[in-house]
């Protein structure tokens, strides 16, 4: 597979993912995100059998299994919890963050990673961003600032895996890892689930189960063996790059199939966010075109 078609995979997947997620939330989001994980590990474990693969468990391998387990286990957990007071459009917008957070960790664990000027100032029109859509949720609802902080905690939960992972820098194929990564969160999820003393729903729509299933192959099996796939060859800041795509989508597919209110104030700093972002990853060679205008119109200038 290349790499311009598991981005484009990732990309449609992950548009989509938030609004999967509030349809099957109406399962209880517990249910929905276990149910999720256990439907993707079912089909990694038989594609493993299929393509007769074994699971590497050398350290490398159980250190990369354990970090992608707990990381994407906070994300999803706190991702499906929020998803009941957010918009699908909002989920997609701050998880649009990620190439900032990543960065920062980035800086922290991989020593080669410097933030430059210009980035920061990306980072500031990102915290901007994020700052003018908590001013609305905070006067529209509190729930729906709960939820915005649910799903700042996936993001920065998600950005800490990947950026980790790729210090570890384990020789294992994007299937192995999905595989691995979900026998981790299924465990974690059973325990859960008993000691909530949680019970399977009865009785839900259509769209609720198609969603979980939808999640359960593509989010959970596809989607991460692109994920791992496109990590393995690319530095974490440029693998978050997809974000900066995936929010405008995922605005148009939650108001358009959901039916949802898209303020003004949601837009303004959805708008901001994504101007950060375009600063934060090609400011640099902006200003470098900027400059080079600059140098051929003071030459033109002279010669006339």
């Amino acid at each position: 597979m290349s790499i311009p078609a598991a981005f484009i995979g990732v990309v449609l997947i992950w548009s989509t993912t938030p609004l999967a997620i509030k349809w099957s939330s109406s399962a209880g989001f517990l249910f929905s995100v276990s149910s999720r994980m256990l439907l993707g590990l079912v089909i990694c474990i038989l594609l493993m059998i299929i393509w007769r693969l074994r699971l590497p468990w050398n350290r490398q391998a159980r250190h990369s299994y354990i970090v992608v387990g707990i990381s994407i286990f906070i994300a999803m957990t706190s991702t499906y919890w929020g998803a009941q007071f957010v918009s699908s459009g909002l989920i997609s917008v701050l998880f649009g963050l990620s190439p900032i957070v990543v960065s920062i960790f980035s800086s922290f664990l991989l020593h080669n990673h410097k933030i430059t000027p210009i980035q920061w100032l990306g980072m500031i029109l990102g915290v901007i961003g994020l700052s003018t859509i908590f001013r609305h949720e905070l006067h529209t609802s509190p729930e729906g600032l709960n939820g915005i902080i649910a799903i700042l905690i996936a993001v920065i939960s998600q950005a800490l895996g990947s950026v980790w992972l790729k210090n570890i820098d384990a020789k294992i194929s994007p299937l192995a890892m999905t595989t691995g990564g979900l026998s981790v969160m299924v465990a974690l999820y059973s325990i859960l689930w008993v000691t909530t003393k949680q019970d399977i729903p009865t009785n839900l729509p259509n769209y609720a189960w198609l969603s979980i299933v939808y999640l359960g192959i593509f989010g959970s099996v596809i989607g991460f063996m692109m994920y791992f796939y496109i990590l393995k060859h690319v530095s974490p800041p440029k693998l978050a790059l997809v974000t900066l795509i995936t929010p405008v989508l995922a605005l148009i597919l939650g108001q358009q199939l959901n039916h949802e209110q898209i303020s003004l104030s949601l837009w303004i700093g959805a708008s901001i966010i994504l101007l950060g972002l375009a600063l934060f990853q090609w400011g640099n060679i902006i200003i470098k075109m900027l400059g080079i205008s600059r140098l051929r119109i003071s030459n033109c200038k002279v010669r006339s």
